[in-house]
């Protein structure tokens, strides 16, 4: 298999996106080299692309290869590396460079693939379970018997959510886009299934939970974050990790006037309000969260642990090859896609 990579070069749209040879890749201090098998796709990978992504600017600049997830089989280690063979069958994350046939990684982000997951369920999961994870454990802490609304709940973190709600006892109310993905989220764990399509959000989410929500876990950005938090309980927490909204559906670059007026139109949470309230706003973003080490290895632990278990299912994959990796950045923008696409070298 020729060796290759997608490099983006600047900011832009899907023209943007191009594949280039790629160079024998070596392990440095603590590393392993996977071919990849199988390579997550996810909206961040997007924002990369349009030039809107903090943490890429931050760590690497242009030129990027974007990519936080893959599958595949070890071929080299570094010799510091004894508990890893190669020719051992992993997956994995990795703070971009994931969309190549070859990564090197340390070797803490890298883990051995389940029994219950195939190549490219597994190059699926970490960033979606884990971005799930984080929200609903780390930061919620939501009681067994708690009331969770999840918008986007048949995409890749909101069908992990969904399922993490469920082991945590808790009763999920699920906002899907259309009536394609209401039986996908009722099967992941959702206890009702909202489909905004078809029927205004907030008064089915207030029909659904007259009192609020203990937890609100919301990646829309200004399009949703007001009501999200009009509809907290007390006390509630929002959970944010993304900001949708803001960015286009099709054409696949950022309308700079449409940014403004959204940031303009994002609210701004005072302290003194949420005191009286008795609300949490709380956000993170995953790709700083990698190099924790502790929190990478328990959060990954747990999930895996569940799965074996088969409490955790991957989300639903669609394969693109890596050549047609602007198809799948198209799709994804789209809002259409159910769980998780996936490249294929």
């Amino acid at each position: 298999m020729r060796a290759r990579k997608v490099v983006i070069e600047k900011a832009g749209g899907y023209e943007q996106l191009h594949l280039r040879n790629l160079n024998q890749v070596s392990p440095g201090p603590g590393e392993v080299v996977v071919a990849t098998e199988a390579i997550g796709v996810n909206y961040a990978d997007c924002v990369i692309r349009m030039g809107l992504y903090a943490s890429a600017k931050e760590f690497v600049g242009w030129p990027i290869t974007p990519g936080f997830e893959f599958s595949g089989t070890v071929v080299s280690v570094d010799a510091g590396v004894t508990d890893l063979a190669v020719g051992t069958r992993v997956f994995g994350v990795t703070r971009f460079g994931g969309y190549s046939t070859h990564v090197a990684v340390p070797r803490h982000q890298v883990f051995a693939l389940p029994s219950r997951l195939t190549m490219e369920q597994a190059a699926g999961f970490p960033a979606v379970f884990l971005t799930a994870y984080y929200a609903l454990f780390e930061l919620a802490h939501p009681r067994a018997g708690s009331t969770v609304l999840v918008h986007s709940a048949a995409g890749g973190v909101g069908s992990a959510l969904l399922q993490l709600g469920r082991i945590a006892g808790c009763r999920m109310v699920g906002v899907v886009g259309g009536p394609h993905k209401v039986e996908a989220a009722r099967a992941l764990g959702a206890d009702v299934v909202i489909d905004k399509s078809r029927e205004d959000l907030w008064a089915a989410a207030e029909r659904a939970s007259p009192r609020g929500y203990d937890v609100v876990l919301d990646a829309n950005g200004p399009s949703t974050l007001r009501d999200s938090y009009k509809h907290l309980a007390s006390p509630g927490k929002l959970v944010i990790y993304g900001f949708h909204s803001m960015l286009p559906r099709t054409g696949g670059r950022p309308n700079y006037a449409k940014l403004a007026w959204d940031w303009l139109r994002t609210p701004r949470f005072d302290p003194l309000t949420l005191t009286n309230d008795n609300m949490s706003v709380l956000a993170f973003n995953l790709s700083y969260l990698f190099e924790q080490r502790g929190i990478l290895e328990e959060s990954m632990a747990r999930l895996l642990g569940w799965v074996e278990e088969g409490k955790l299912v991957s989300p639903q994959v669609t394969r693109f090859p890596l050549d047609a990796v602007a198809e799948a950045h198209k799709a994804l923008e789209s809002g259409t896609t159910v769980g998780k696409l996936v490249l294929v070298p």
